[in-house]
């Protein structure tokens, strides 16, 4: 009998990930049948049972994935801003952008919330832990009016996140995002402080 590295393992999972990455994001979850997946990946079925439980599992395990990057590159953006209010709106701005890109508009946000009813709880919280980090630094330096942060960063990521999934359901994602943009810039106005003058 031959053993299984640790190694091994982890290789068999990330050629899962990334072959049910591709085809979900060319044929879409439901036209893809498993046994196509795993001759794809060149592996068994018991092989994707054994690391995912079964094809729901995995798309859950490639959306964790996609979301992880798609975090990573919207902390990029706010980190590399000249100064914190436009770093926050620049975020809000890339996550609406994000929608139109094929992989994350058919596998995030149209097959997940057919098949998985949306991002993962623990995904959902992530984004509003992270957006109420920035929030409660822009009400401390008097950026953005007194209000608790967590109702905040709770009700901004409920936006964008509906906003995401109306550009991505329509067939002009264009024009829904340009529409989107200058509603969150609307939106994103009324959290402002205002100076007087």
């Amino acid at each position: 009998m031959v053993r299984r590295t640790r190694a091994d393992m982890e290789q068999t999972r990330a050629t899962l990930l990334a072959t049910a990455r591709a085809v979900f994001s060319a044929r879409g979850y439901a036209e893809t049948s498993m046994d196509d997946l795993t001759a794809q990946a060149g592996l068994t079925r018991g092989a994707l049972y054994h690391h995912f439980g079964d094809k729901q599992g995995l798309l859950a395990a490639v959306v964790d994935q996609i979301d992880a990057e798609m975090d990573d590159r919207l902390k990029a953006i706010s980190d590399a801003a000249e100064d914190p209010w436009v770093g926050f709106r620049l975020r809000c701005m890339g996550y609406l952008e994000m929608a139109l890109e094929p992989t994350i508009q058919r596998i995030v946000l149209r097959d997940a919330r057919a098949v998985l009813g949306g991002a993962s709880p623990e995904s959902q919280r992530h984004c509003i832990d992270s957006m109420q980090r920035l929030l409660a630094s822009l009400i401390d330096q008097g950026v953005v009016a007194e209000a608790n942060p967590q109702a905040l960063a709770s009700l901004v990521y409920g936006s964008l996140a509906e906003a995401a999934f109306w550009i991505a359901d329509g067939d002009d994602g264009d024009a829904r995002l340009a529409q989107s943009v200058a509603a969150l810039d609307l939106l994103l106005r009324g959290l402002r402080v205002t100076t007087p003058h």
